[in-house]
């Protein structure tokens, strides 16, 4: 977990910053999920095309929660 909260103006040394960080932990094993990230940051991770996780998202592994529901062809209505 790295609480980007803290990092200042985000900017591409940010970006830089958190693309390091993150290739240094996929070599490693690991994965990097971010805290509190600004909107700014967001958007330039996003336009430069880095992903991570944010505090708060289901882990892609782990299914979104809610309610999944079957309905068999001819069961009576409840």
């Amino acid at each position: 977990m790295c609480d980007v909260a803290g990092l200042g103006p985000a900017g591409l040394a940010a970006v830089n910053l958190l693309a390091r960080l993150q290739l240094t932990a996929r070599r490693a094993g690991g994965r990097i999920r971010l805290r509190d990230p600004s909107t700014t940051l967001c958007v330039l991770l996003d336009l430069v095309g880095l992903r991570f996780e944010m505090e708060g998202q289901p882990e892609q592994r782990e299914p979104p929660l809610g309610v999944e529901e079957a309905v068999e062809p001819g069961d009576p209505a409840v």
